[in-house]
């Protein structure tokens, strides 16, 4: 760290971690080295704040944003390295369980998920079925409700008022 401050060269994580030829996963996972990256990039932006005393138009040089954008690039090469990294690893992980399980299990399990969608979708056929003799049911009432109420309208009618 102090090194990259005395040089003046931005302070990243991922610099850090190619000036210490560790990965950056090291850096982000070591909770000391972590804060002391931390604290150089707020030492190294306490430094530039007060060195600034040209406006902020001159600060901003033409180099200056070259030289940012390519540690910008070079950061993002590292971090999709690093990305592709893990994913074999999680692959690798991921071939190895299953390697790791018989194959006579895989098969009865599938079977088993098999055997239970099947019954999924005749329980689910039933259901279907159910619903509609209850709503064919649900109509039928519905008209004997009203053919009732038309009934009793004529009866009420019929009446004599006294």
């Amino acid at each position: 760290m102090d090194g990259l401050l005395r040089s003046g060269r931005r302070i990243t994580v991922s610099q850090v971690a190619r000036d210490a030829a560790v990965s950056t996963w090291f850096v982000y996972n070591q909770p000391q080295v972590h804060r002391a990256v931390r604290e150089g990039i707020a030492s190294q932006r306490e430094r530039v704040r007060q060195d600034s005393t040209a406006p902020v138009a001159q600060q901003v040089s033409p180099a200056g944003l070259r030289t940012d954008l390519a540690l910008a690039r070079e950061e993002i090469k590292d971090l999709k390295r690093e990305r592709d990294q893990l994913l074999n690893r999680v692959r690798l992980s991921l071939g190895a369980e299953l390697d790791g399980v018989n194959q006579n299990e895989l098969i009865q399990r599938v079977q088993r998920l098999e055997q239970r969608n099947t019954a999924l979708n005749e329980e689910l056929s039933e259901a279907r079925n159910r619903i509609a003799t209850l709503e064919d049911r649900l109509r039928e009432t519905e008209d004997d409700l009203t053919a009732a109420r038309a009934g009793l309208r004529r009866a009420m009618r019929a009446v004599p008022s006294s």
